[in-house]
This record gives structure tokens, sequence and C-alpha cells, in this order.
């Protein structure tokens, strides 16, 4: 889930983000559950399968190879969402915590819009290097695009 500085698919005010937050949402939800989901049961399978030699004369074989296929097609869905996201032009960077970033400029530099699955609003921007420890909540009135609220927003790189 890199991040090619050179060539963004999409590069977002904070109010196009903030827009499309709804369709991000719901998606990211899903990711988010789907994530969760499929940590629990591969932990769940490992310990299952943890010394015990599965062969033909073992009663669970079908069913434990069943459980793989499961999540081996649930592995594909969730790359299905991240791919999904991608195309709108965001970054999913924690499925199971529904971190995404959206690439923007500001201060005439490349960086994150910082959004977490609980938030309401993207609320916060990183460095491309830094990433989500890094948060810093945008300033009060950001959601602007103009450079007068501390955020010089680029608008010509859109």
């Amino acid at each position: 889930m890199s991040f090619d500085a050179d060539k963004p698919t999409k590069l977002f005010t904070v109010e196009e983000a903030n827009a499309r937050l709804p369709l991000i949402r719901a998606i990211v939800k899903d990711l988010a559950d789907l994530s969760r989901d499929v940590i629990e049961r591969r932990q769940r399978l490992s310990h299952l399968l943890a010394g015990r030699n599965v062969d033909a004369d073992d009663p669970y074989s079908a069913e434990l190879v069943q459980v793989e296929n499961e999540l081996e097609k649930d592995g594909e869905r969730l790359q299905e969402y991240v791919e999904e996201l991608r195309q709108l032009g965001v970054e999913p960077k924690n499925g199971p915590e529904g971190l995404v970033d959206f690439p923007a400029m500001i201060d005439g530099r490349l960086v994150y819009l910082c959004w977490k699955l609980d938030e309401p609003e993207v609320t916060h921007w990183h460095e491309i290097d830094v990433g989500f420890a890094g948060r810093q909540p945008l300033v009060a009135g950001a959601a602007s695009t103009s450079g007068d609220n501390g955020l010089d927003i680029d608008e010509s790189a859109f």
C-alpha cells in the first residue's frame, strides 16, 4: 500500500475528502469488519492446527480444508475492497482499524489527509513518510481551500 509521490491518482481537498466519506465509510466498514473476522478465524485455525497432523484419517480434515478455502475467498474479498478504495484515489492503511489516507497538497507538498473509521469527518493530516503516529489536526477553518488558515492547499494541483 505504497504511495507514489510522483503520480498520485487523485489529490483531494478537505472538502472533497469529506464529500466522499459516505461511500468511503461504507467500503472501509466492510473492509474493517471482514479484516477483523478473518484475523480471528485465522488465529482460531492456527490454534486448531498447532501440533496436529491433518491427514485423510483425521475426522475433521474436510472441515479444516473448507475453513481454509473460505479464508482464501475472504482474503480475495479483502483485496477487492482495497482495490475499490484505490480506484477512488484513497490509500487504505490498516484494514482492521479502518484507517485511510487521501493524497493532498498542503503548503506545496504532497501529504495525506488522514481519516479513521470512527471519525465523523477528515480532521487530520500527516506527512507521507510519517504515518498515523505523526498525525496533526487540521487548522481551524481548514475545510476551505483558501490559504488564509495556515494550510496552503494548492488548488492548481487538482
